[in-house]
């Protein structure tokens, strides 16, 4: 028979990319969202006739119990989650019910229902925060910049608490930035390259940007999401940072960006101040010797590569884009 896993929160970039690895390993994948009036279902919409999709919600621990006992997975992946950084410090309550409560919900409903589920937690660099030290590695002390950054930290410990009182096979994967042509247009990589087509493609002429002195271990969503299965096939649970230990500032980001398509981005970059987050993060940069020598990992798509996929997948959108209808009233 074929193995079965949840994941919660697959209708975000690393749900999307995980759930075409295990369909790849012969997987049956449920996935979780929750009730909304108008789906988000534009990251795995060519996986809809081959997945199965439930109701549940990180807030109603009933929601969480029941899932679990319907579905009796394997593996459970948690990666739902409140994951934009800066939207933190506006809901630092709804943060830390999804990030941190959301967590020991689905850990007790585990425990509850059948403790041999193997589960995955998805914790963040951004736990790290003012670092201690460069790189960092899974005894780097903790030191969060946001409520974001602090929800995650009681994720990850109610997980490691859940591994040591209840002898659960959970595991946390500490994972450094990575991105992808679905990351979210929120986040910096992805305005980056969406405003970058919109430019080379005569829509706009700027792009506002904060921190370009910004810090950050940028991987590839697809090979991170590889990492998380080979943590679950482990014969003992253990926390894991993955990184690709190559740290890159905003600005090669950006200049790596317009070079790309052959634009002078000195010409089209603004400075904005309300960009800038109250408590900045500034170095990440992460050691991942744990993950290559105890699972056999290593990333595979180098920061360029990752920029150039991200940017001609953004012109490729773009492109094909219905113009605005300030435009069309026009011609």
């Amino acid at each position: 028979m074929s193995k079965r896993a949840i994941i919660t929160g697959i209708t975000g970039q690393d749900g999307s990319y995980l759930a075409e690895l295990l369909l790849s390993k012969g997987y049956e994948v449920v996935g979780t969202v929750r009730r909304s009036s108008a789906p988000n279902y534009w990251r795995i919409q060519h996986l809809l006739d081959r997945i199965t999709i439930k109701p549940a919600d990180l807030l109603d621990q009933l929601s969480i119990v029941r899932l679990v006992d319907e579905v009796r997975p394997a593996e459970l992946y948690n990666l739902a989650a409140m994951s934009f950084v800066p939207a933190s410090w506006d809901q630092p309550m709804l943060t830390g019910e999804f990030n941190a409560q959301g967590v020991t919900r689905v850990l007790e409903a585990i425990r509850q229902v059948d403790p041999a589920i193997k589960i995955y937690q998805a914790s963040s660099s951004e736990m790290f925060g003012k670092v201690r030290e460069i790189p960092q590695t899974e005894l780097t002390p903790f030191y969060p910049r946001s409520p974001y950054g602090v929800s995650k930290v009681f994720g990850h410990y109610i997980t490691v608490n859940y591994r040591e009182s209840y002898d659960l096979f959970a595991v946390s994967g500490i994972l450094f930035n990575h991105e992808s042509p679905r990351r979210g247009l929120e986040f910096v990589t992805r305005k980056v390259t969406d405003g970058v087509a919109r430019i080379k493609l005569g829509l706009t002429d700027t792009l506002s940007l904060g921190n370009l002195d910004a810090q950050r271990d940028w991987g590839f969503a697809g090979d991170y999401v590889e990492a998380m299965w080979l943590m679950l096939q482990q014969k003992v649970a253990d926390d894991y940072v993955i990184a690709t230990g190559i740290s890159h500032s905003v600005r090669e980001l950006v200049e790596t960006a317009f070079t790309h398509v052959g634009l002078d981005w000195n010409a089209h970059v603004k400075l904005d101040p309300k960009f800038i987050r109250p408590a900045e993060v500034e170095h990440l940069i992460g050691d991942n010797a744990k993950a290559r020598q105890a699972l056999g990992w290593e990333p595979k798509v180098n920061f360029t590569s990752l920029v150039k996929m991200m940017v001609d997948a953004d012109l490729a959108r773009v492109a094909i884009e219905p113009p605005p209808a300030s435009r069309l009233s026009a011609l």
